[in-house]
């Protein structure tokens, strides 16, 4: 039988080994955030401003968080980084390995629709809970039903929410894609996420249906006015090929349209070979990132008497829309950042995303559908207001901007 001494000194072994195996854990998910955070900065670098600066840039770390590991709970600075002006093109930096919804939280409500949408079936969300958390966690197949059964009545509820007092100034309006195990065809979730009179950002539509089908889009206007929704925003982002346009002009034809740059730059950049991605990216910067309109429009001139000869496909397209493309001009200049762009609705589901990446499946589109809407409520609350936000009230009673400033002559 061992004395006291010898138990003594197992006990300060084991703790040390075990301090050793913490730090060990704390290095190695610190390491892994610091090269994620590389990996991001050396996409966009690339991107310069006039005086040969990097536009993405380091700024330091998050305030130390207690992560909750196998390994006990860890204290980890997760880097930030920084998108200086200009670079409004660029998604918010959004960890993988501690995405934001779930960095603040470990709760399960919450840990449970990250999960589905991953694939993970029900059966074995105890053991993968248990995992991720670090403490045994019972979570039976009818409790994940009953739980799913509850978000569902959450989403009708929603659903129903009165908006007769809604005023919004921006909509941002995108279609995702996911694999559904148990459906046909590939699942759909249309989406819309619009800021308020107050420059906050929330979720105004989240519905299945078809990208490019203008009925579908319909179908989400028409509800919203039998809710109570009677001014239309002033200005809509998007993608070109979306059915929400033709849906638009019908049921709010007052709104003005807005292409995303970022899905215009991907359509452009499709047209050209690889090696002239780099080059030809820093043309279409700029023309969106010029000061004024009429810059704006010079830079057009340029890239197409630059490629249209043996890029035709690609001058075609950039010029498609063109008057679309440049809409965010008439609004305030603090707002361009945010109205270039379908952005919010990019950075929301870059961790979720499965428009190429194939899974298992995610259940039904209903149960898909749920899952997103859980999910997009938990992000919302990390949402930041709209920069210049004191503009908006400007905007609502139609003044007139001119190059993003506002215009006195009008």
């Amino acid at each position: 039988m061992k004395n006291v001494s010898e138990i003594k000194e197992f006990s300060q072994s084991n703790s040390v080994l075990w301090e050793l195996a913490r730090e060990g854990a704390r290095t190695m998910i610190q390491a892994a955030l610091i090269q994620e955070q590389e990996e991001f900065l050396a996409n966009y670098s690339h991107l310069l401003d006039p005086d040969g600066r990097q536009l993405v840039v380091k700024n330091g770390y998050l305030p130390e968080r207690n992560i909750k590991t196998s390994a006990g709970e860890l204290p980890i600075k997760a880097p930030r980084v920084r998108r200086r002006q200009g670079a409004d093109s660029v998604p918010e930096f959004s960890s993988s390995i501690l995405p934001k919804y779930l960095r603040n939280s470990k709760e399960i409500d919450e840990l449970i629709p990250f999960l589905y949408l991953k694939g993970i079936s029900t059966n074995d969300f105890s053991e993968v809970l248990s995992k991720l958390l670090g403490t045994e966690v019972s979570m039976s197949a009818s409790n994940v039903v009953r739980l799913k059964q509850v978000w569902n009545d959450e989403y009708s509820s929603w659903k129903e929410k009165d908006l007769s007092k809604k005023k919004y100034i921006y909509w941002w309006a995108d279609g995702v894609y996911f694999n559904s195990r148990m459906d046909d065809n590939r699942n759909c979730i249309l989406v819309i996420i619009g800021a308020t009179e107050e420059g906050k950002k929330e979720i105004v539509a989240i519905e299945n249906g078809f990208r490019e089908s203008e009925i579908s889009w319909r179908e989400i206007f028409q509800d919203l006015k039998k809710r109570g929704l009677q001014t239309s925003p002033k200005l809509a982002i998007g993608d070109g090929a979306l059915g929400f346009w033709k849906a638009l002009r019908i049921e709010f034809p007052d709104t003005k349209e807005q292409r995303c740059w970022v899905h215009k730059t991907a359509n452009v950049l499709d047209k050209f070979p690889k090696s002239l991605h780099a080059s030809a990216k820093k043309k279409i910067h700029e023309i969106y990132l010029a000061e004024t309109k009429e810059q704006a429009l010079k830079e057009f001139e340029n890239f197409v008497s630059l490629y249209e000869s043996k890029y035709p496909n690609a001058t075609n397209n950039i010029l498609k829309d063109k008057n679309e493309t440049l809409a965010f001009y008439d609004f305030p200049a603090e707002h361009w950042q945010h109205i270039r762009s379908t952005n919010p609705i990019e950075s929301t589901f870059a961790t979720v995303r499965l428009r190429t990446y194939k899974t298992k499946g995610s259940g039904t589109s209903k149960e898909t559908l749920t899952m997103v809407f859980k999910m997009i409520q938990s992000a919302q609350k990390n949402w930041r207001r709209l920069r210049g936000f004191q503009k908006i009230v400007l905007v609502l009673n139609d003044y007139k901007f001119k190059n993003g400033v506002l215009d006195n002559a009008a």
